[in-house]
């Protein structure tokens, strides 16, 4: 825009005084141009005013929500710190109770260790004690039963404990169960309570010696009546007289009398004998049983009433155990004995 010269524009008012007062000076272009742009420039101010209030505003806004989020996440990291060291205490407290709990498994495990082998041993010395008995009641009282009995109860035993380890023993033992069950029998309490029963009775058993005469009266021929008194009277004595001694035929010639000390002996080294058949008995001594009871036969054939009742029966069970077998051959159980010594040597180097 150019600034019109003073003199110019006094020379020019001169010139046409008139004309440019009735035009107006709104009627320039240059002044309308001025004023739209100072407009624009004011409208544009505002509205650059106004989008600087909203930013500042919103910047407040911004800057108070950051700041209480700042606050937040203060109080939230010392909470997490709080929490954090107060897990951090837990943890340190829970270490130790894992590590006292660790030492209290390994003691745990070491007393079950020692009180399985304990009861492993327990276990293994109750067997060998059951098969060692048992081997006796074979080989001493030939009691195959009992022993029977015996193993059984022992495999039973081993079943509970339910151990992989014993499945050896068990098969020793089974083995030795089957050998038991085919062995042959001889029931040797029943022979030996059948020699008590004799043992038992031989006070009662009668001696051919003390057989008396049979109380049956003798029938007298009736005497003719005497008239005379005396004459009666004498017939009668006599006859009494002659009731008073009988005499009797004895069979066996070697028979003798006995005097009451002789009958007391007599029944006691027959007791002798039959308790020496009954330990020959339980100690498998055939030719020694068979000697007393043989013994036993004769003295009851010879000293004794064979017609009695008592003595009859005696005889004859003493003939039937002479001519039973009492030797015969038995397993034993040593191959369970040696399973159970074997595993427990093997307990004890653990």
């Amino acid at each position: 825009m150019t600034i019109p010269d003073p003199a110019e524009s006094n020379t020019a008012t001169n010139a046409t005084p008139a004309e440019p007062a009735q035009r107006g000076w709104y009627r320039q272009p240059a002044v309308m141009i001025a004023a739209a742009a100072a407009f624009l420039l004011a409208l544009q101010w505002y509205d650059n005013h106004q989008q600087m209030k909203t930013l500042q505003t919103e910047l407040a806004r911004r800057l108070a929500g950051a700041d209480a989020e700042n606050r937040e996440s203060r109080n939230a990291a010392e909470q997490v710190r709080d929490t954090t060291r107060e897990a951090q205490g837990k943890l340190e407290v829970l270490e130790a109770k894992q590590h006292e709990s660790q030492n209290q498994q390994v003691a745990l495990e070491a007393m079950y260790q020692e009180l399985a082998r304990s009861r492993d041993e327990s276990l293994l010395a109750d067997v060998e004690q059951t098969l060692l008995i048992a081997n006796q009641q074979i080989q001493v009282a030939g009691n195959v039963r009992a022993a029977l009995i015996a193993l059984q109860s022992i495999d039973a035993r081993l079943v509970r404990v339910d151990r992989p380890q014993l499945a050896v023993l068990r098969k020793a033992i089974a083995r030795d169960v089957e050998r038991l069950k085919l062995a042959p029998r001889v029931d040797i309490t029943a022979i030996a309570a059948r020699l008590d029963d004799i043992t038992a009775g031989i006070e009662a058993l009668p001696l051919l010696i003390e057989v008396r005469p049979s109380e049956a009266p003798v029938a007298r021929k009736a005497a003719p009546p005497e008239a005379n008194p005396w004459l009666r009277f004498a017939r009668e004595f006599w006859q009494e007289v002659r009731d008073l001694v009988r005499i009797e035929k004895i069979d066996s010639a070697d028979t003798a009398p006995l005097s009451v000390s002789q009958t007391y002996f007599l029944r006691e080294n027959l007791r002798l004998r039959l308790l020496g058949a009954r330990l020959a008995l339980l100690a498998h001594n055939e030719k020694s049983y068979k000697a007393d009871l043989r013994a036993a036969r004769d003295w009851l054939t010879r000293y004794f009433d064979a017609r009695k009742e008592a003595v009859a029966n005696a005889l004859a069970t003493v003939r039937q155990l002479h001519d039973s077998a009492i030797s015969v051959e038995l397993p034993d159980v040593t191959a369970s004995l040696d399973a159970v010594r074997n595993f427990r040597a093997t307990v004890e180097r653990r």
